[in-house]
């Protein structure tokens, strides 16, 4: 059985596509395995997958962090894991070309994008979360706003191919991006993890050399030869996901053999 079938076989009736049987599922990673069945030939599956996301969507554009048998389990609510629909709704068009589901889903972009941007702060960073009764929480992490920007992008793309202009989430962006490349202590430190170290490349915040340069300088930290990379770097494990995400972080910065390796 390929990843790909596996996922389908976890997906739940209602469309959720949960951590693992029987576990409990976030919006950020069941996009992931949206894209991982699209990627697969799997549309309908991938389909049902953003069906379930419009059905839970909140008014206020957000989706809370964790959800389990058709019920909230975490009811914060993450800009990041909020963002990320728009990632894959472009990742769906661009696999399908189906405008048609571009213009089902715009509204849920576009509610989503403005529950994330309204935690912007005026210096760009992207505040983390909302605790359930609307307070905003008072840190950004440098991975989530990475990953937040790569949605924002993804985000200004759907609207573009729709013929609309968004100025103003291409301006978030772009104060975004400046924060992530030139002001790393707007960001909780993380340094620990992986994320932090290839995020910035892999959503496309640090390009060109300054890429190579920053994969290069944590590289023998994090990644263990033959093996993969450390989810955090004093532990002695690798994992899938984090392997996964660097060799592409990698390839963004155009090294095509350290990536293959």
């Amino acid at each position: 059985m390929s990843a790909v079938d596996w996922i389908a076989t976890v997906q739940q009736s209602d469309g959720m596509i949960p951590w693992f049987p029987g576990g409990h599922g976030d919006p950020w990673n069941h996009v992931e395995a949206a894209m991982a069945l699209d990627a697969g030939g799997r549309r309908a599956e991938a389909e049902r997958a953003y069906e379930w996301l419009v059905a839970t969507q909140r008014p206020d554009g957000a989706w809370h962090q964790y959800y389990r048998d058709g019920r909230v389990e975490e009811a914060t609510l993450d800009a990041n894991v909020t963002a990320y629909v728009a990632t894959g709704v472009w990742h769906h068009f661009v696999m399908t070309g189906d405008a048609g589901f571009l213009e089902t889903m715009f509204p849920v972009v576009e509610r989503a994008v403005g529950f994330v941007l309204d935690l912007q702060t005026p210096r760009g960073e992207i505040l983390w979360a909302r605790h359930a009764d609307g307070t905003p929480w008072s840190f950004a992490l440098l991975t989530a706003s990475s990953s937040t920007l790569a949605s924002l992008g993804g985000a200004v793309r759907v609207a573009a191919a729709l013929g609309h202009e968004r100025p103003r989430w291409e301006s978030a962006a772009r104060r975004l991006q400046r924060v992530i490349v030139d002001e790393p202590a707007a960001f909780l430190p993380k340094d620990r993890w992986s994320m932090d170290w290839y995020y910035p490349v892999l959503a496309g915040a640090v390009t060109g050399d300054a890429a190579r340069a920053r994969l290069a300088a944590g590289y023998d930290r994090f990644v263990m030869g033959g093996l993969g990379v450390r989810c955090v770097a004093d532990k002695d494990w690798v994992t899938a996901a984090e392997t996964a995400e660097c060799a592409m972080a990698h390839l963004a910065a155009g090294e095509v053999e350290t990536a293959a390796r």
